[in-house]
């Protein structure tokens, strides 16, 4: 008799590029495609990225009731908003959201691979690892929810110097290392705070895409780093 086949461990993290789609789309694709088999199962999506714009300090949630792409409008989650504005580190306001590309770029391909969500952005000001790993853990949720961390790697260095940081910060977060600094990942602030949760919930973790815009659509004199990993219970 044949043993019944094991079920796959569920996906709960993707960690995606944010630049323009012709730069960054494809290594960004590489992680999302994996949500074409769970569309009937996410219902929350998770999202956190840096404000490039805006400096504050903590964590930032809109007060807006919804975000509006060409493709529709995304309603917020509420009930989880309100968990998190019970976190010191929490604040509620729309200003850093406004004008921020690191989490609108994240939205038409959620969009296009799931049938239903609400979404929860949050955007990461100046905030320690723990705040951060805090604050995801209070809507880390159950297999309804996924958690999605935007960032890109490198900035402007050439094409060969940018690959040699980019793998050395690769091999950081395959091993789940949350000191990287602005220098490796722009988004580092979420990024680390997430490493440090995904660590603490011993999440399996592997690479989907590494490269930069010197292999997609940019010159290779000053190029910008893209790394796109997938995350799953164990």
């Amino acid at each position: 008799m044949q043993d019944a086949e094991a079920p796959q461990p569920a996906l709960k993290a993707l960690i995606v590029p944010h630049a323009g789609y012709i730069y960054s789309g494809a290594v960004a694709a590489a992680a999302f495609r994996l949500l074409h088999t769970e569309s009937a199962r996410v219902r929350r999506v998770v999202l956190i990225g840096p404000s490039h714009r805006i400096p504050f300090r903590g964590l930032a949630v809109p007060t807006a009731r919804a975000f509006r792409t060409p493709l529709g409008d995304l309603p917020i989650e509420n009930q989880g908003r309100s968990q998190l504005l019970a976190l010191k580190q929490i604040r509620a306001t729309d200003i850093p959201h406004a004008e921020e590309h690191s989490l609108e770029v994240e939205l038409p391909f959620l969009q296009r691979l799931l049938s239903s969500f609400e979404l929860l952005p949050i955007a990461a000001g100046d905030a320690s690892a723990a705040e951060v790993a805090e604050t995801l853990e209070a809507v880390w949720g159950g297999p309804e929810t996924l958690i999605v961390v935007s960032t890109d790697l490198s900035h402007y260095h050439d094409y060969e110097t940018a690959r040699i940081l980019d793998r050395a910060t690769n091999e950081a977060v395959l091993g789940f290392t949350e000191r990287l600094g602005g220098e490796q990942a722009c988004g580092c602030i979420g990024l680390n705070g997430f490493l440090r949760a995904a660590r603490k919930r011993g999440l399996r973790i592997e690479l989907r895409d590494l490269r930069n815009s010197g292999d997609t659509a940019g010159d290779r004199a000053r190029v910008v780093g893209y790394g796109a990993w997938a995350l799953f219970d164990a």
